[in-house]
Order: C-alpha cells, then structure tokens, then sequence
C-alpha cells in the first residue's frame, strides 16, 4: 500500500513539475495581419482586379441593355428569321455575361487564396521563430480561446518578426 501510494506521489510531482515547465504565449492574430505590407498590398491588388471585374461587368450588361431596347424598337418590322437572330445574340450576350462573371469570382477567389497562404505562412513563421527563441511550448490565437487565466501576449515580439520576413521577402526578385 505504501508503494502505491509513493509512485501515486511520484506520479502527482511528476506532472505537476510537467504543467510548471509549459511556456504559454498568446498574439493577436489580427493585430499581426493589419501590420502587414504584404496583405496590405493584397488586399489593394484584389479590390482594384475586383473593380475592373465590375467595370467590365457593367459595360456588358449596358450593351445588353441597348441591344434589347433596340430590339424591342425594331421588332415589328422585323422578319420571322431576323427577330429570331437578334433574340439568340442577345440571349448569348446574356449567357456570356453569366459566364464571365462566374470567372472572375473564380479568379478572385484563387488570387485569395493564393495570397492567404503566403501571408498566413510568414505569420506561422515569425511565430515559431519567437516560440523557439523564447522556449514557449505554446502560442495560442487570443481570437480563437474561450478563456485565458494566464501565458504571455508576444504580439509585439511576433510583429517584429514578421517585419524582417516582410523585408527580407520584399528584397527577392519576382515579389
């Protein structure tokens, strides 16, 4: 009974010596993104593809516009063939429109995508390099904890970090 009860002991020192030794940090995760030139310049690139998208859009849809007033205008003196030849146009037009639309949010969504991994792989980078540097076994998102007692805020540390990944990506060709 005294055995068990000793490694029982041993057992309660040895996790709790385990609980005392885990470093906990925290960021906030938005904060780390708004400081960002990198996803600054993303997100400035994808809103102005966007407008010309709309633009293009728009334009489109006028011309679908005048053609079918002018249709409508001249349909009565049309022929049976004629009036179904400009229905058909301007049924094409409409179905080019749907179709280029549904391109470019395809192409939006892509770009998004592709410029959220660049940017969410440099912010997990400049993380690991301040939880190596300052030996934390974790570093939690404030955004994503229902509830913090404790554990470090390294948003600062993290920031800097991420300012030298931010330069030094900047400096290399084809960036």
């Amino acid at each position: 009974m005294k055995k068990i009860l000793f490694a029982l002991a041993l057992t309660v020192c040895a996790i709790a010596t385990t609980q005392a030794q885990s470093k906990i940090g925290h960021v906030r995760s938005q904060v780390l993104l708004d400081t960002m030139p990198s996803r600054k310049a993303a997100i400035k690139e994808i809103k102005e593809i966007e407008n010309a998208g709309l633009k293009e859009l728009k334009d489109a849809d006028s011309a679908i516009q005048v053609a079918y007033i002018k249709y409508q205008k001249d349909a009565p003196g049309m022929s049976e063939t004629v009036r179904q030849y400009e229905e058909n146009r301007i049924r094409r037009m409409q179905q080019n429109l749907e179709e280029r639309q549904q391109q470019i949010d395809q192409q939006l969504q892509t770009m998004t995508q592709e410029m959220n991994v660049v940017i969410l792989d440099r912010v997990k980078k400049a993380v690991a390099i301040v939880a190596n540097a300052k030996k934390y076994n974790y570093i939690i998102d404030e955004s994503t904890t229902l509830f913090s007692a404790g554990g470090v805020d390294v948003t600062n540390e993290v920031i800097v970090e991420l300012l030298k990944l931010e330069a030094e990506a900047a400096k290399k060709p084809g960036k």
